[in-house]
């Protein structure tokens, strides 16, 4: 008779996960004017809407002197409008986009918590879509903001000709100049949030699922099917991290590409 572990390797019994996990199209929620809404759509409006909520609540009846929730509204705001806004932007510019960065940092880490939410257990930004798409939200406000302070073709040059290069590099640096700033940025972006959070999850499905296969086939897998358990338990604490780390990253470096748009020089 085969063991657990056996039949796992042979590819019997056991389906791992994969991409296919991460696919709601087949089982929507609920159709709305013909538009099938899946889970990760649901999450994307109510991740607005706990952001929106927490600080409506928190700042309704402002006072000089704060309560318990006016007190963690003005902290979380403060975290990010002085460590990312500020520090990053610069303290003449930083203002005009501190609610932009604040909503995008909460927005990001609320979607990336469902993760470890029990009913929920799912990340967003695992989709690549959703990441693609906000990372296209930053291009264009970026890139705007470049666009506005020094026009197109100043922008344009300003990203694409480094300073204190002689003109005799030019044709080899100003196209990598061009598709590294102008081009490549969103897609780096949303990899980098997407492949982070894809990842963790994956590996929570793959512990979880096969630790509980390992244990019906027994055998060894009596041993190893708990073991795989606790490492999932060891990744579900590690993920809460990287989740905090994904949306500090995203919003910091949306910070710093806003900064190097308001720059004058390259």
């Amino acid at each position: 008779m085969k063991t657990g572990i056996t039949m796992a390797a042979e590819g019997e019994g056991y389906v791992a996960p994969g991409p296919a996990s991460f696919d709601f199209s087949e089982v929507p929620l609920f159709e709305l004017g013909g538009l099938a809404v899946t889970k990760p759509m649901v999450q994307l409006v109510l991740g607005a809407v706990i952001v929106f909520a927490f600080f409506y609540a928190a700042f309704r009846r402002a006072s000089i002197v704060p309560g318990r929730l006016q007190f963690a509204g003005e902290a979380a705001y403060g975290m990010v409008r002085n460590s990312i806004g500020r520090d990053i932007i610069g303290s003449k510019d930083f203002a005009k986009f501190v609610p932009y960065l604040v909503a995008l940092f909460f927005f990001l880490l609320i979607n990336n918590a469902f993760a470890s939410i029990p009913a929920i257990q799912f990340p967003t930004f695992s989709r690549a879509s959703m990441a693609y798409a906000l990372a296209g939200l930053s291009w264009v406000i970026y890139n705007g903001v470049g666009i506005h302070k020094h026009g197109l073709i100043g922008y344009l040059k300003l990203q694409s000709v480094p300073s204190g290069v002689s003109p005799v590099m030019y044709p080899l640096l100003v196209p990598l100049e061009f598709f590294s700033n102008i081009l490549v940025r969103p897609a780096t972006l949303a990899l980098r949030l997407f492949a982070n959070m894809f990842a963790g999850h994956l590996l929570l499905i793959l512990f979880s699922t096969g630790g509980l296969f390992l244990i019906e086939y027994g055998g060894i897998g009596y041993v190893a099917g708990p073991l795989a358990w606790v490492l999932a338990i060891a990744i579900s604490f590690l993920e809460l991290l990287v989740q905090f780390l994904q949306a500090y990253v995203f919003t910091l470096l949306n910070a710093m590409y806003i900064s190097g748009a308001l720059a004058d020089e390259h």
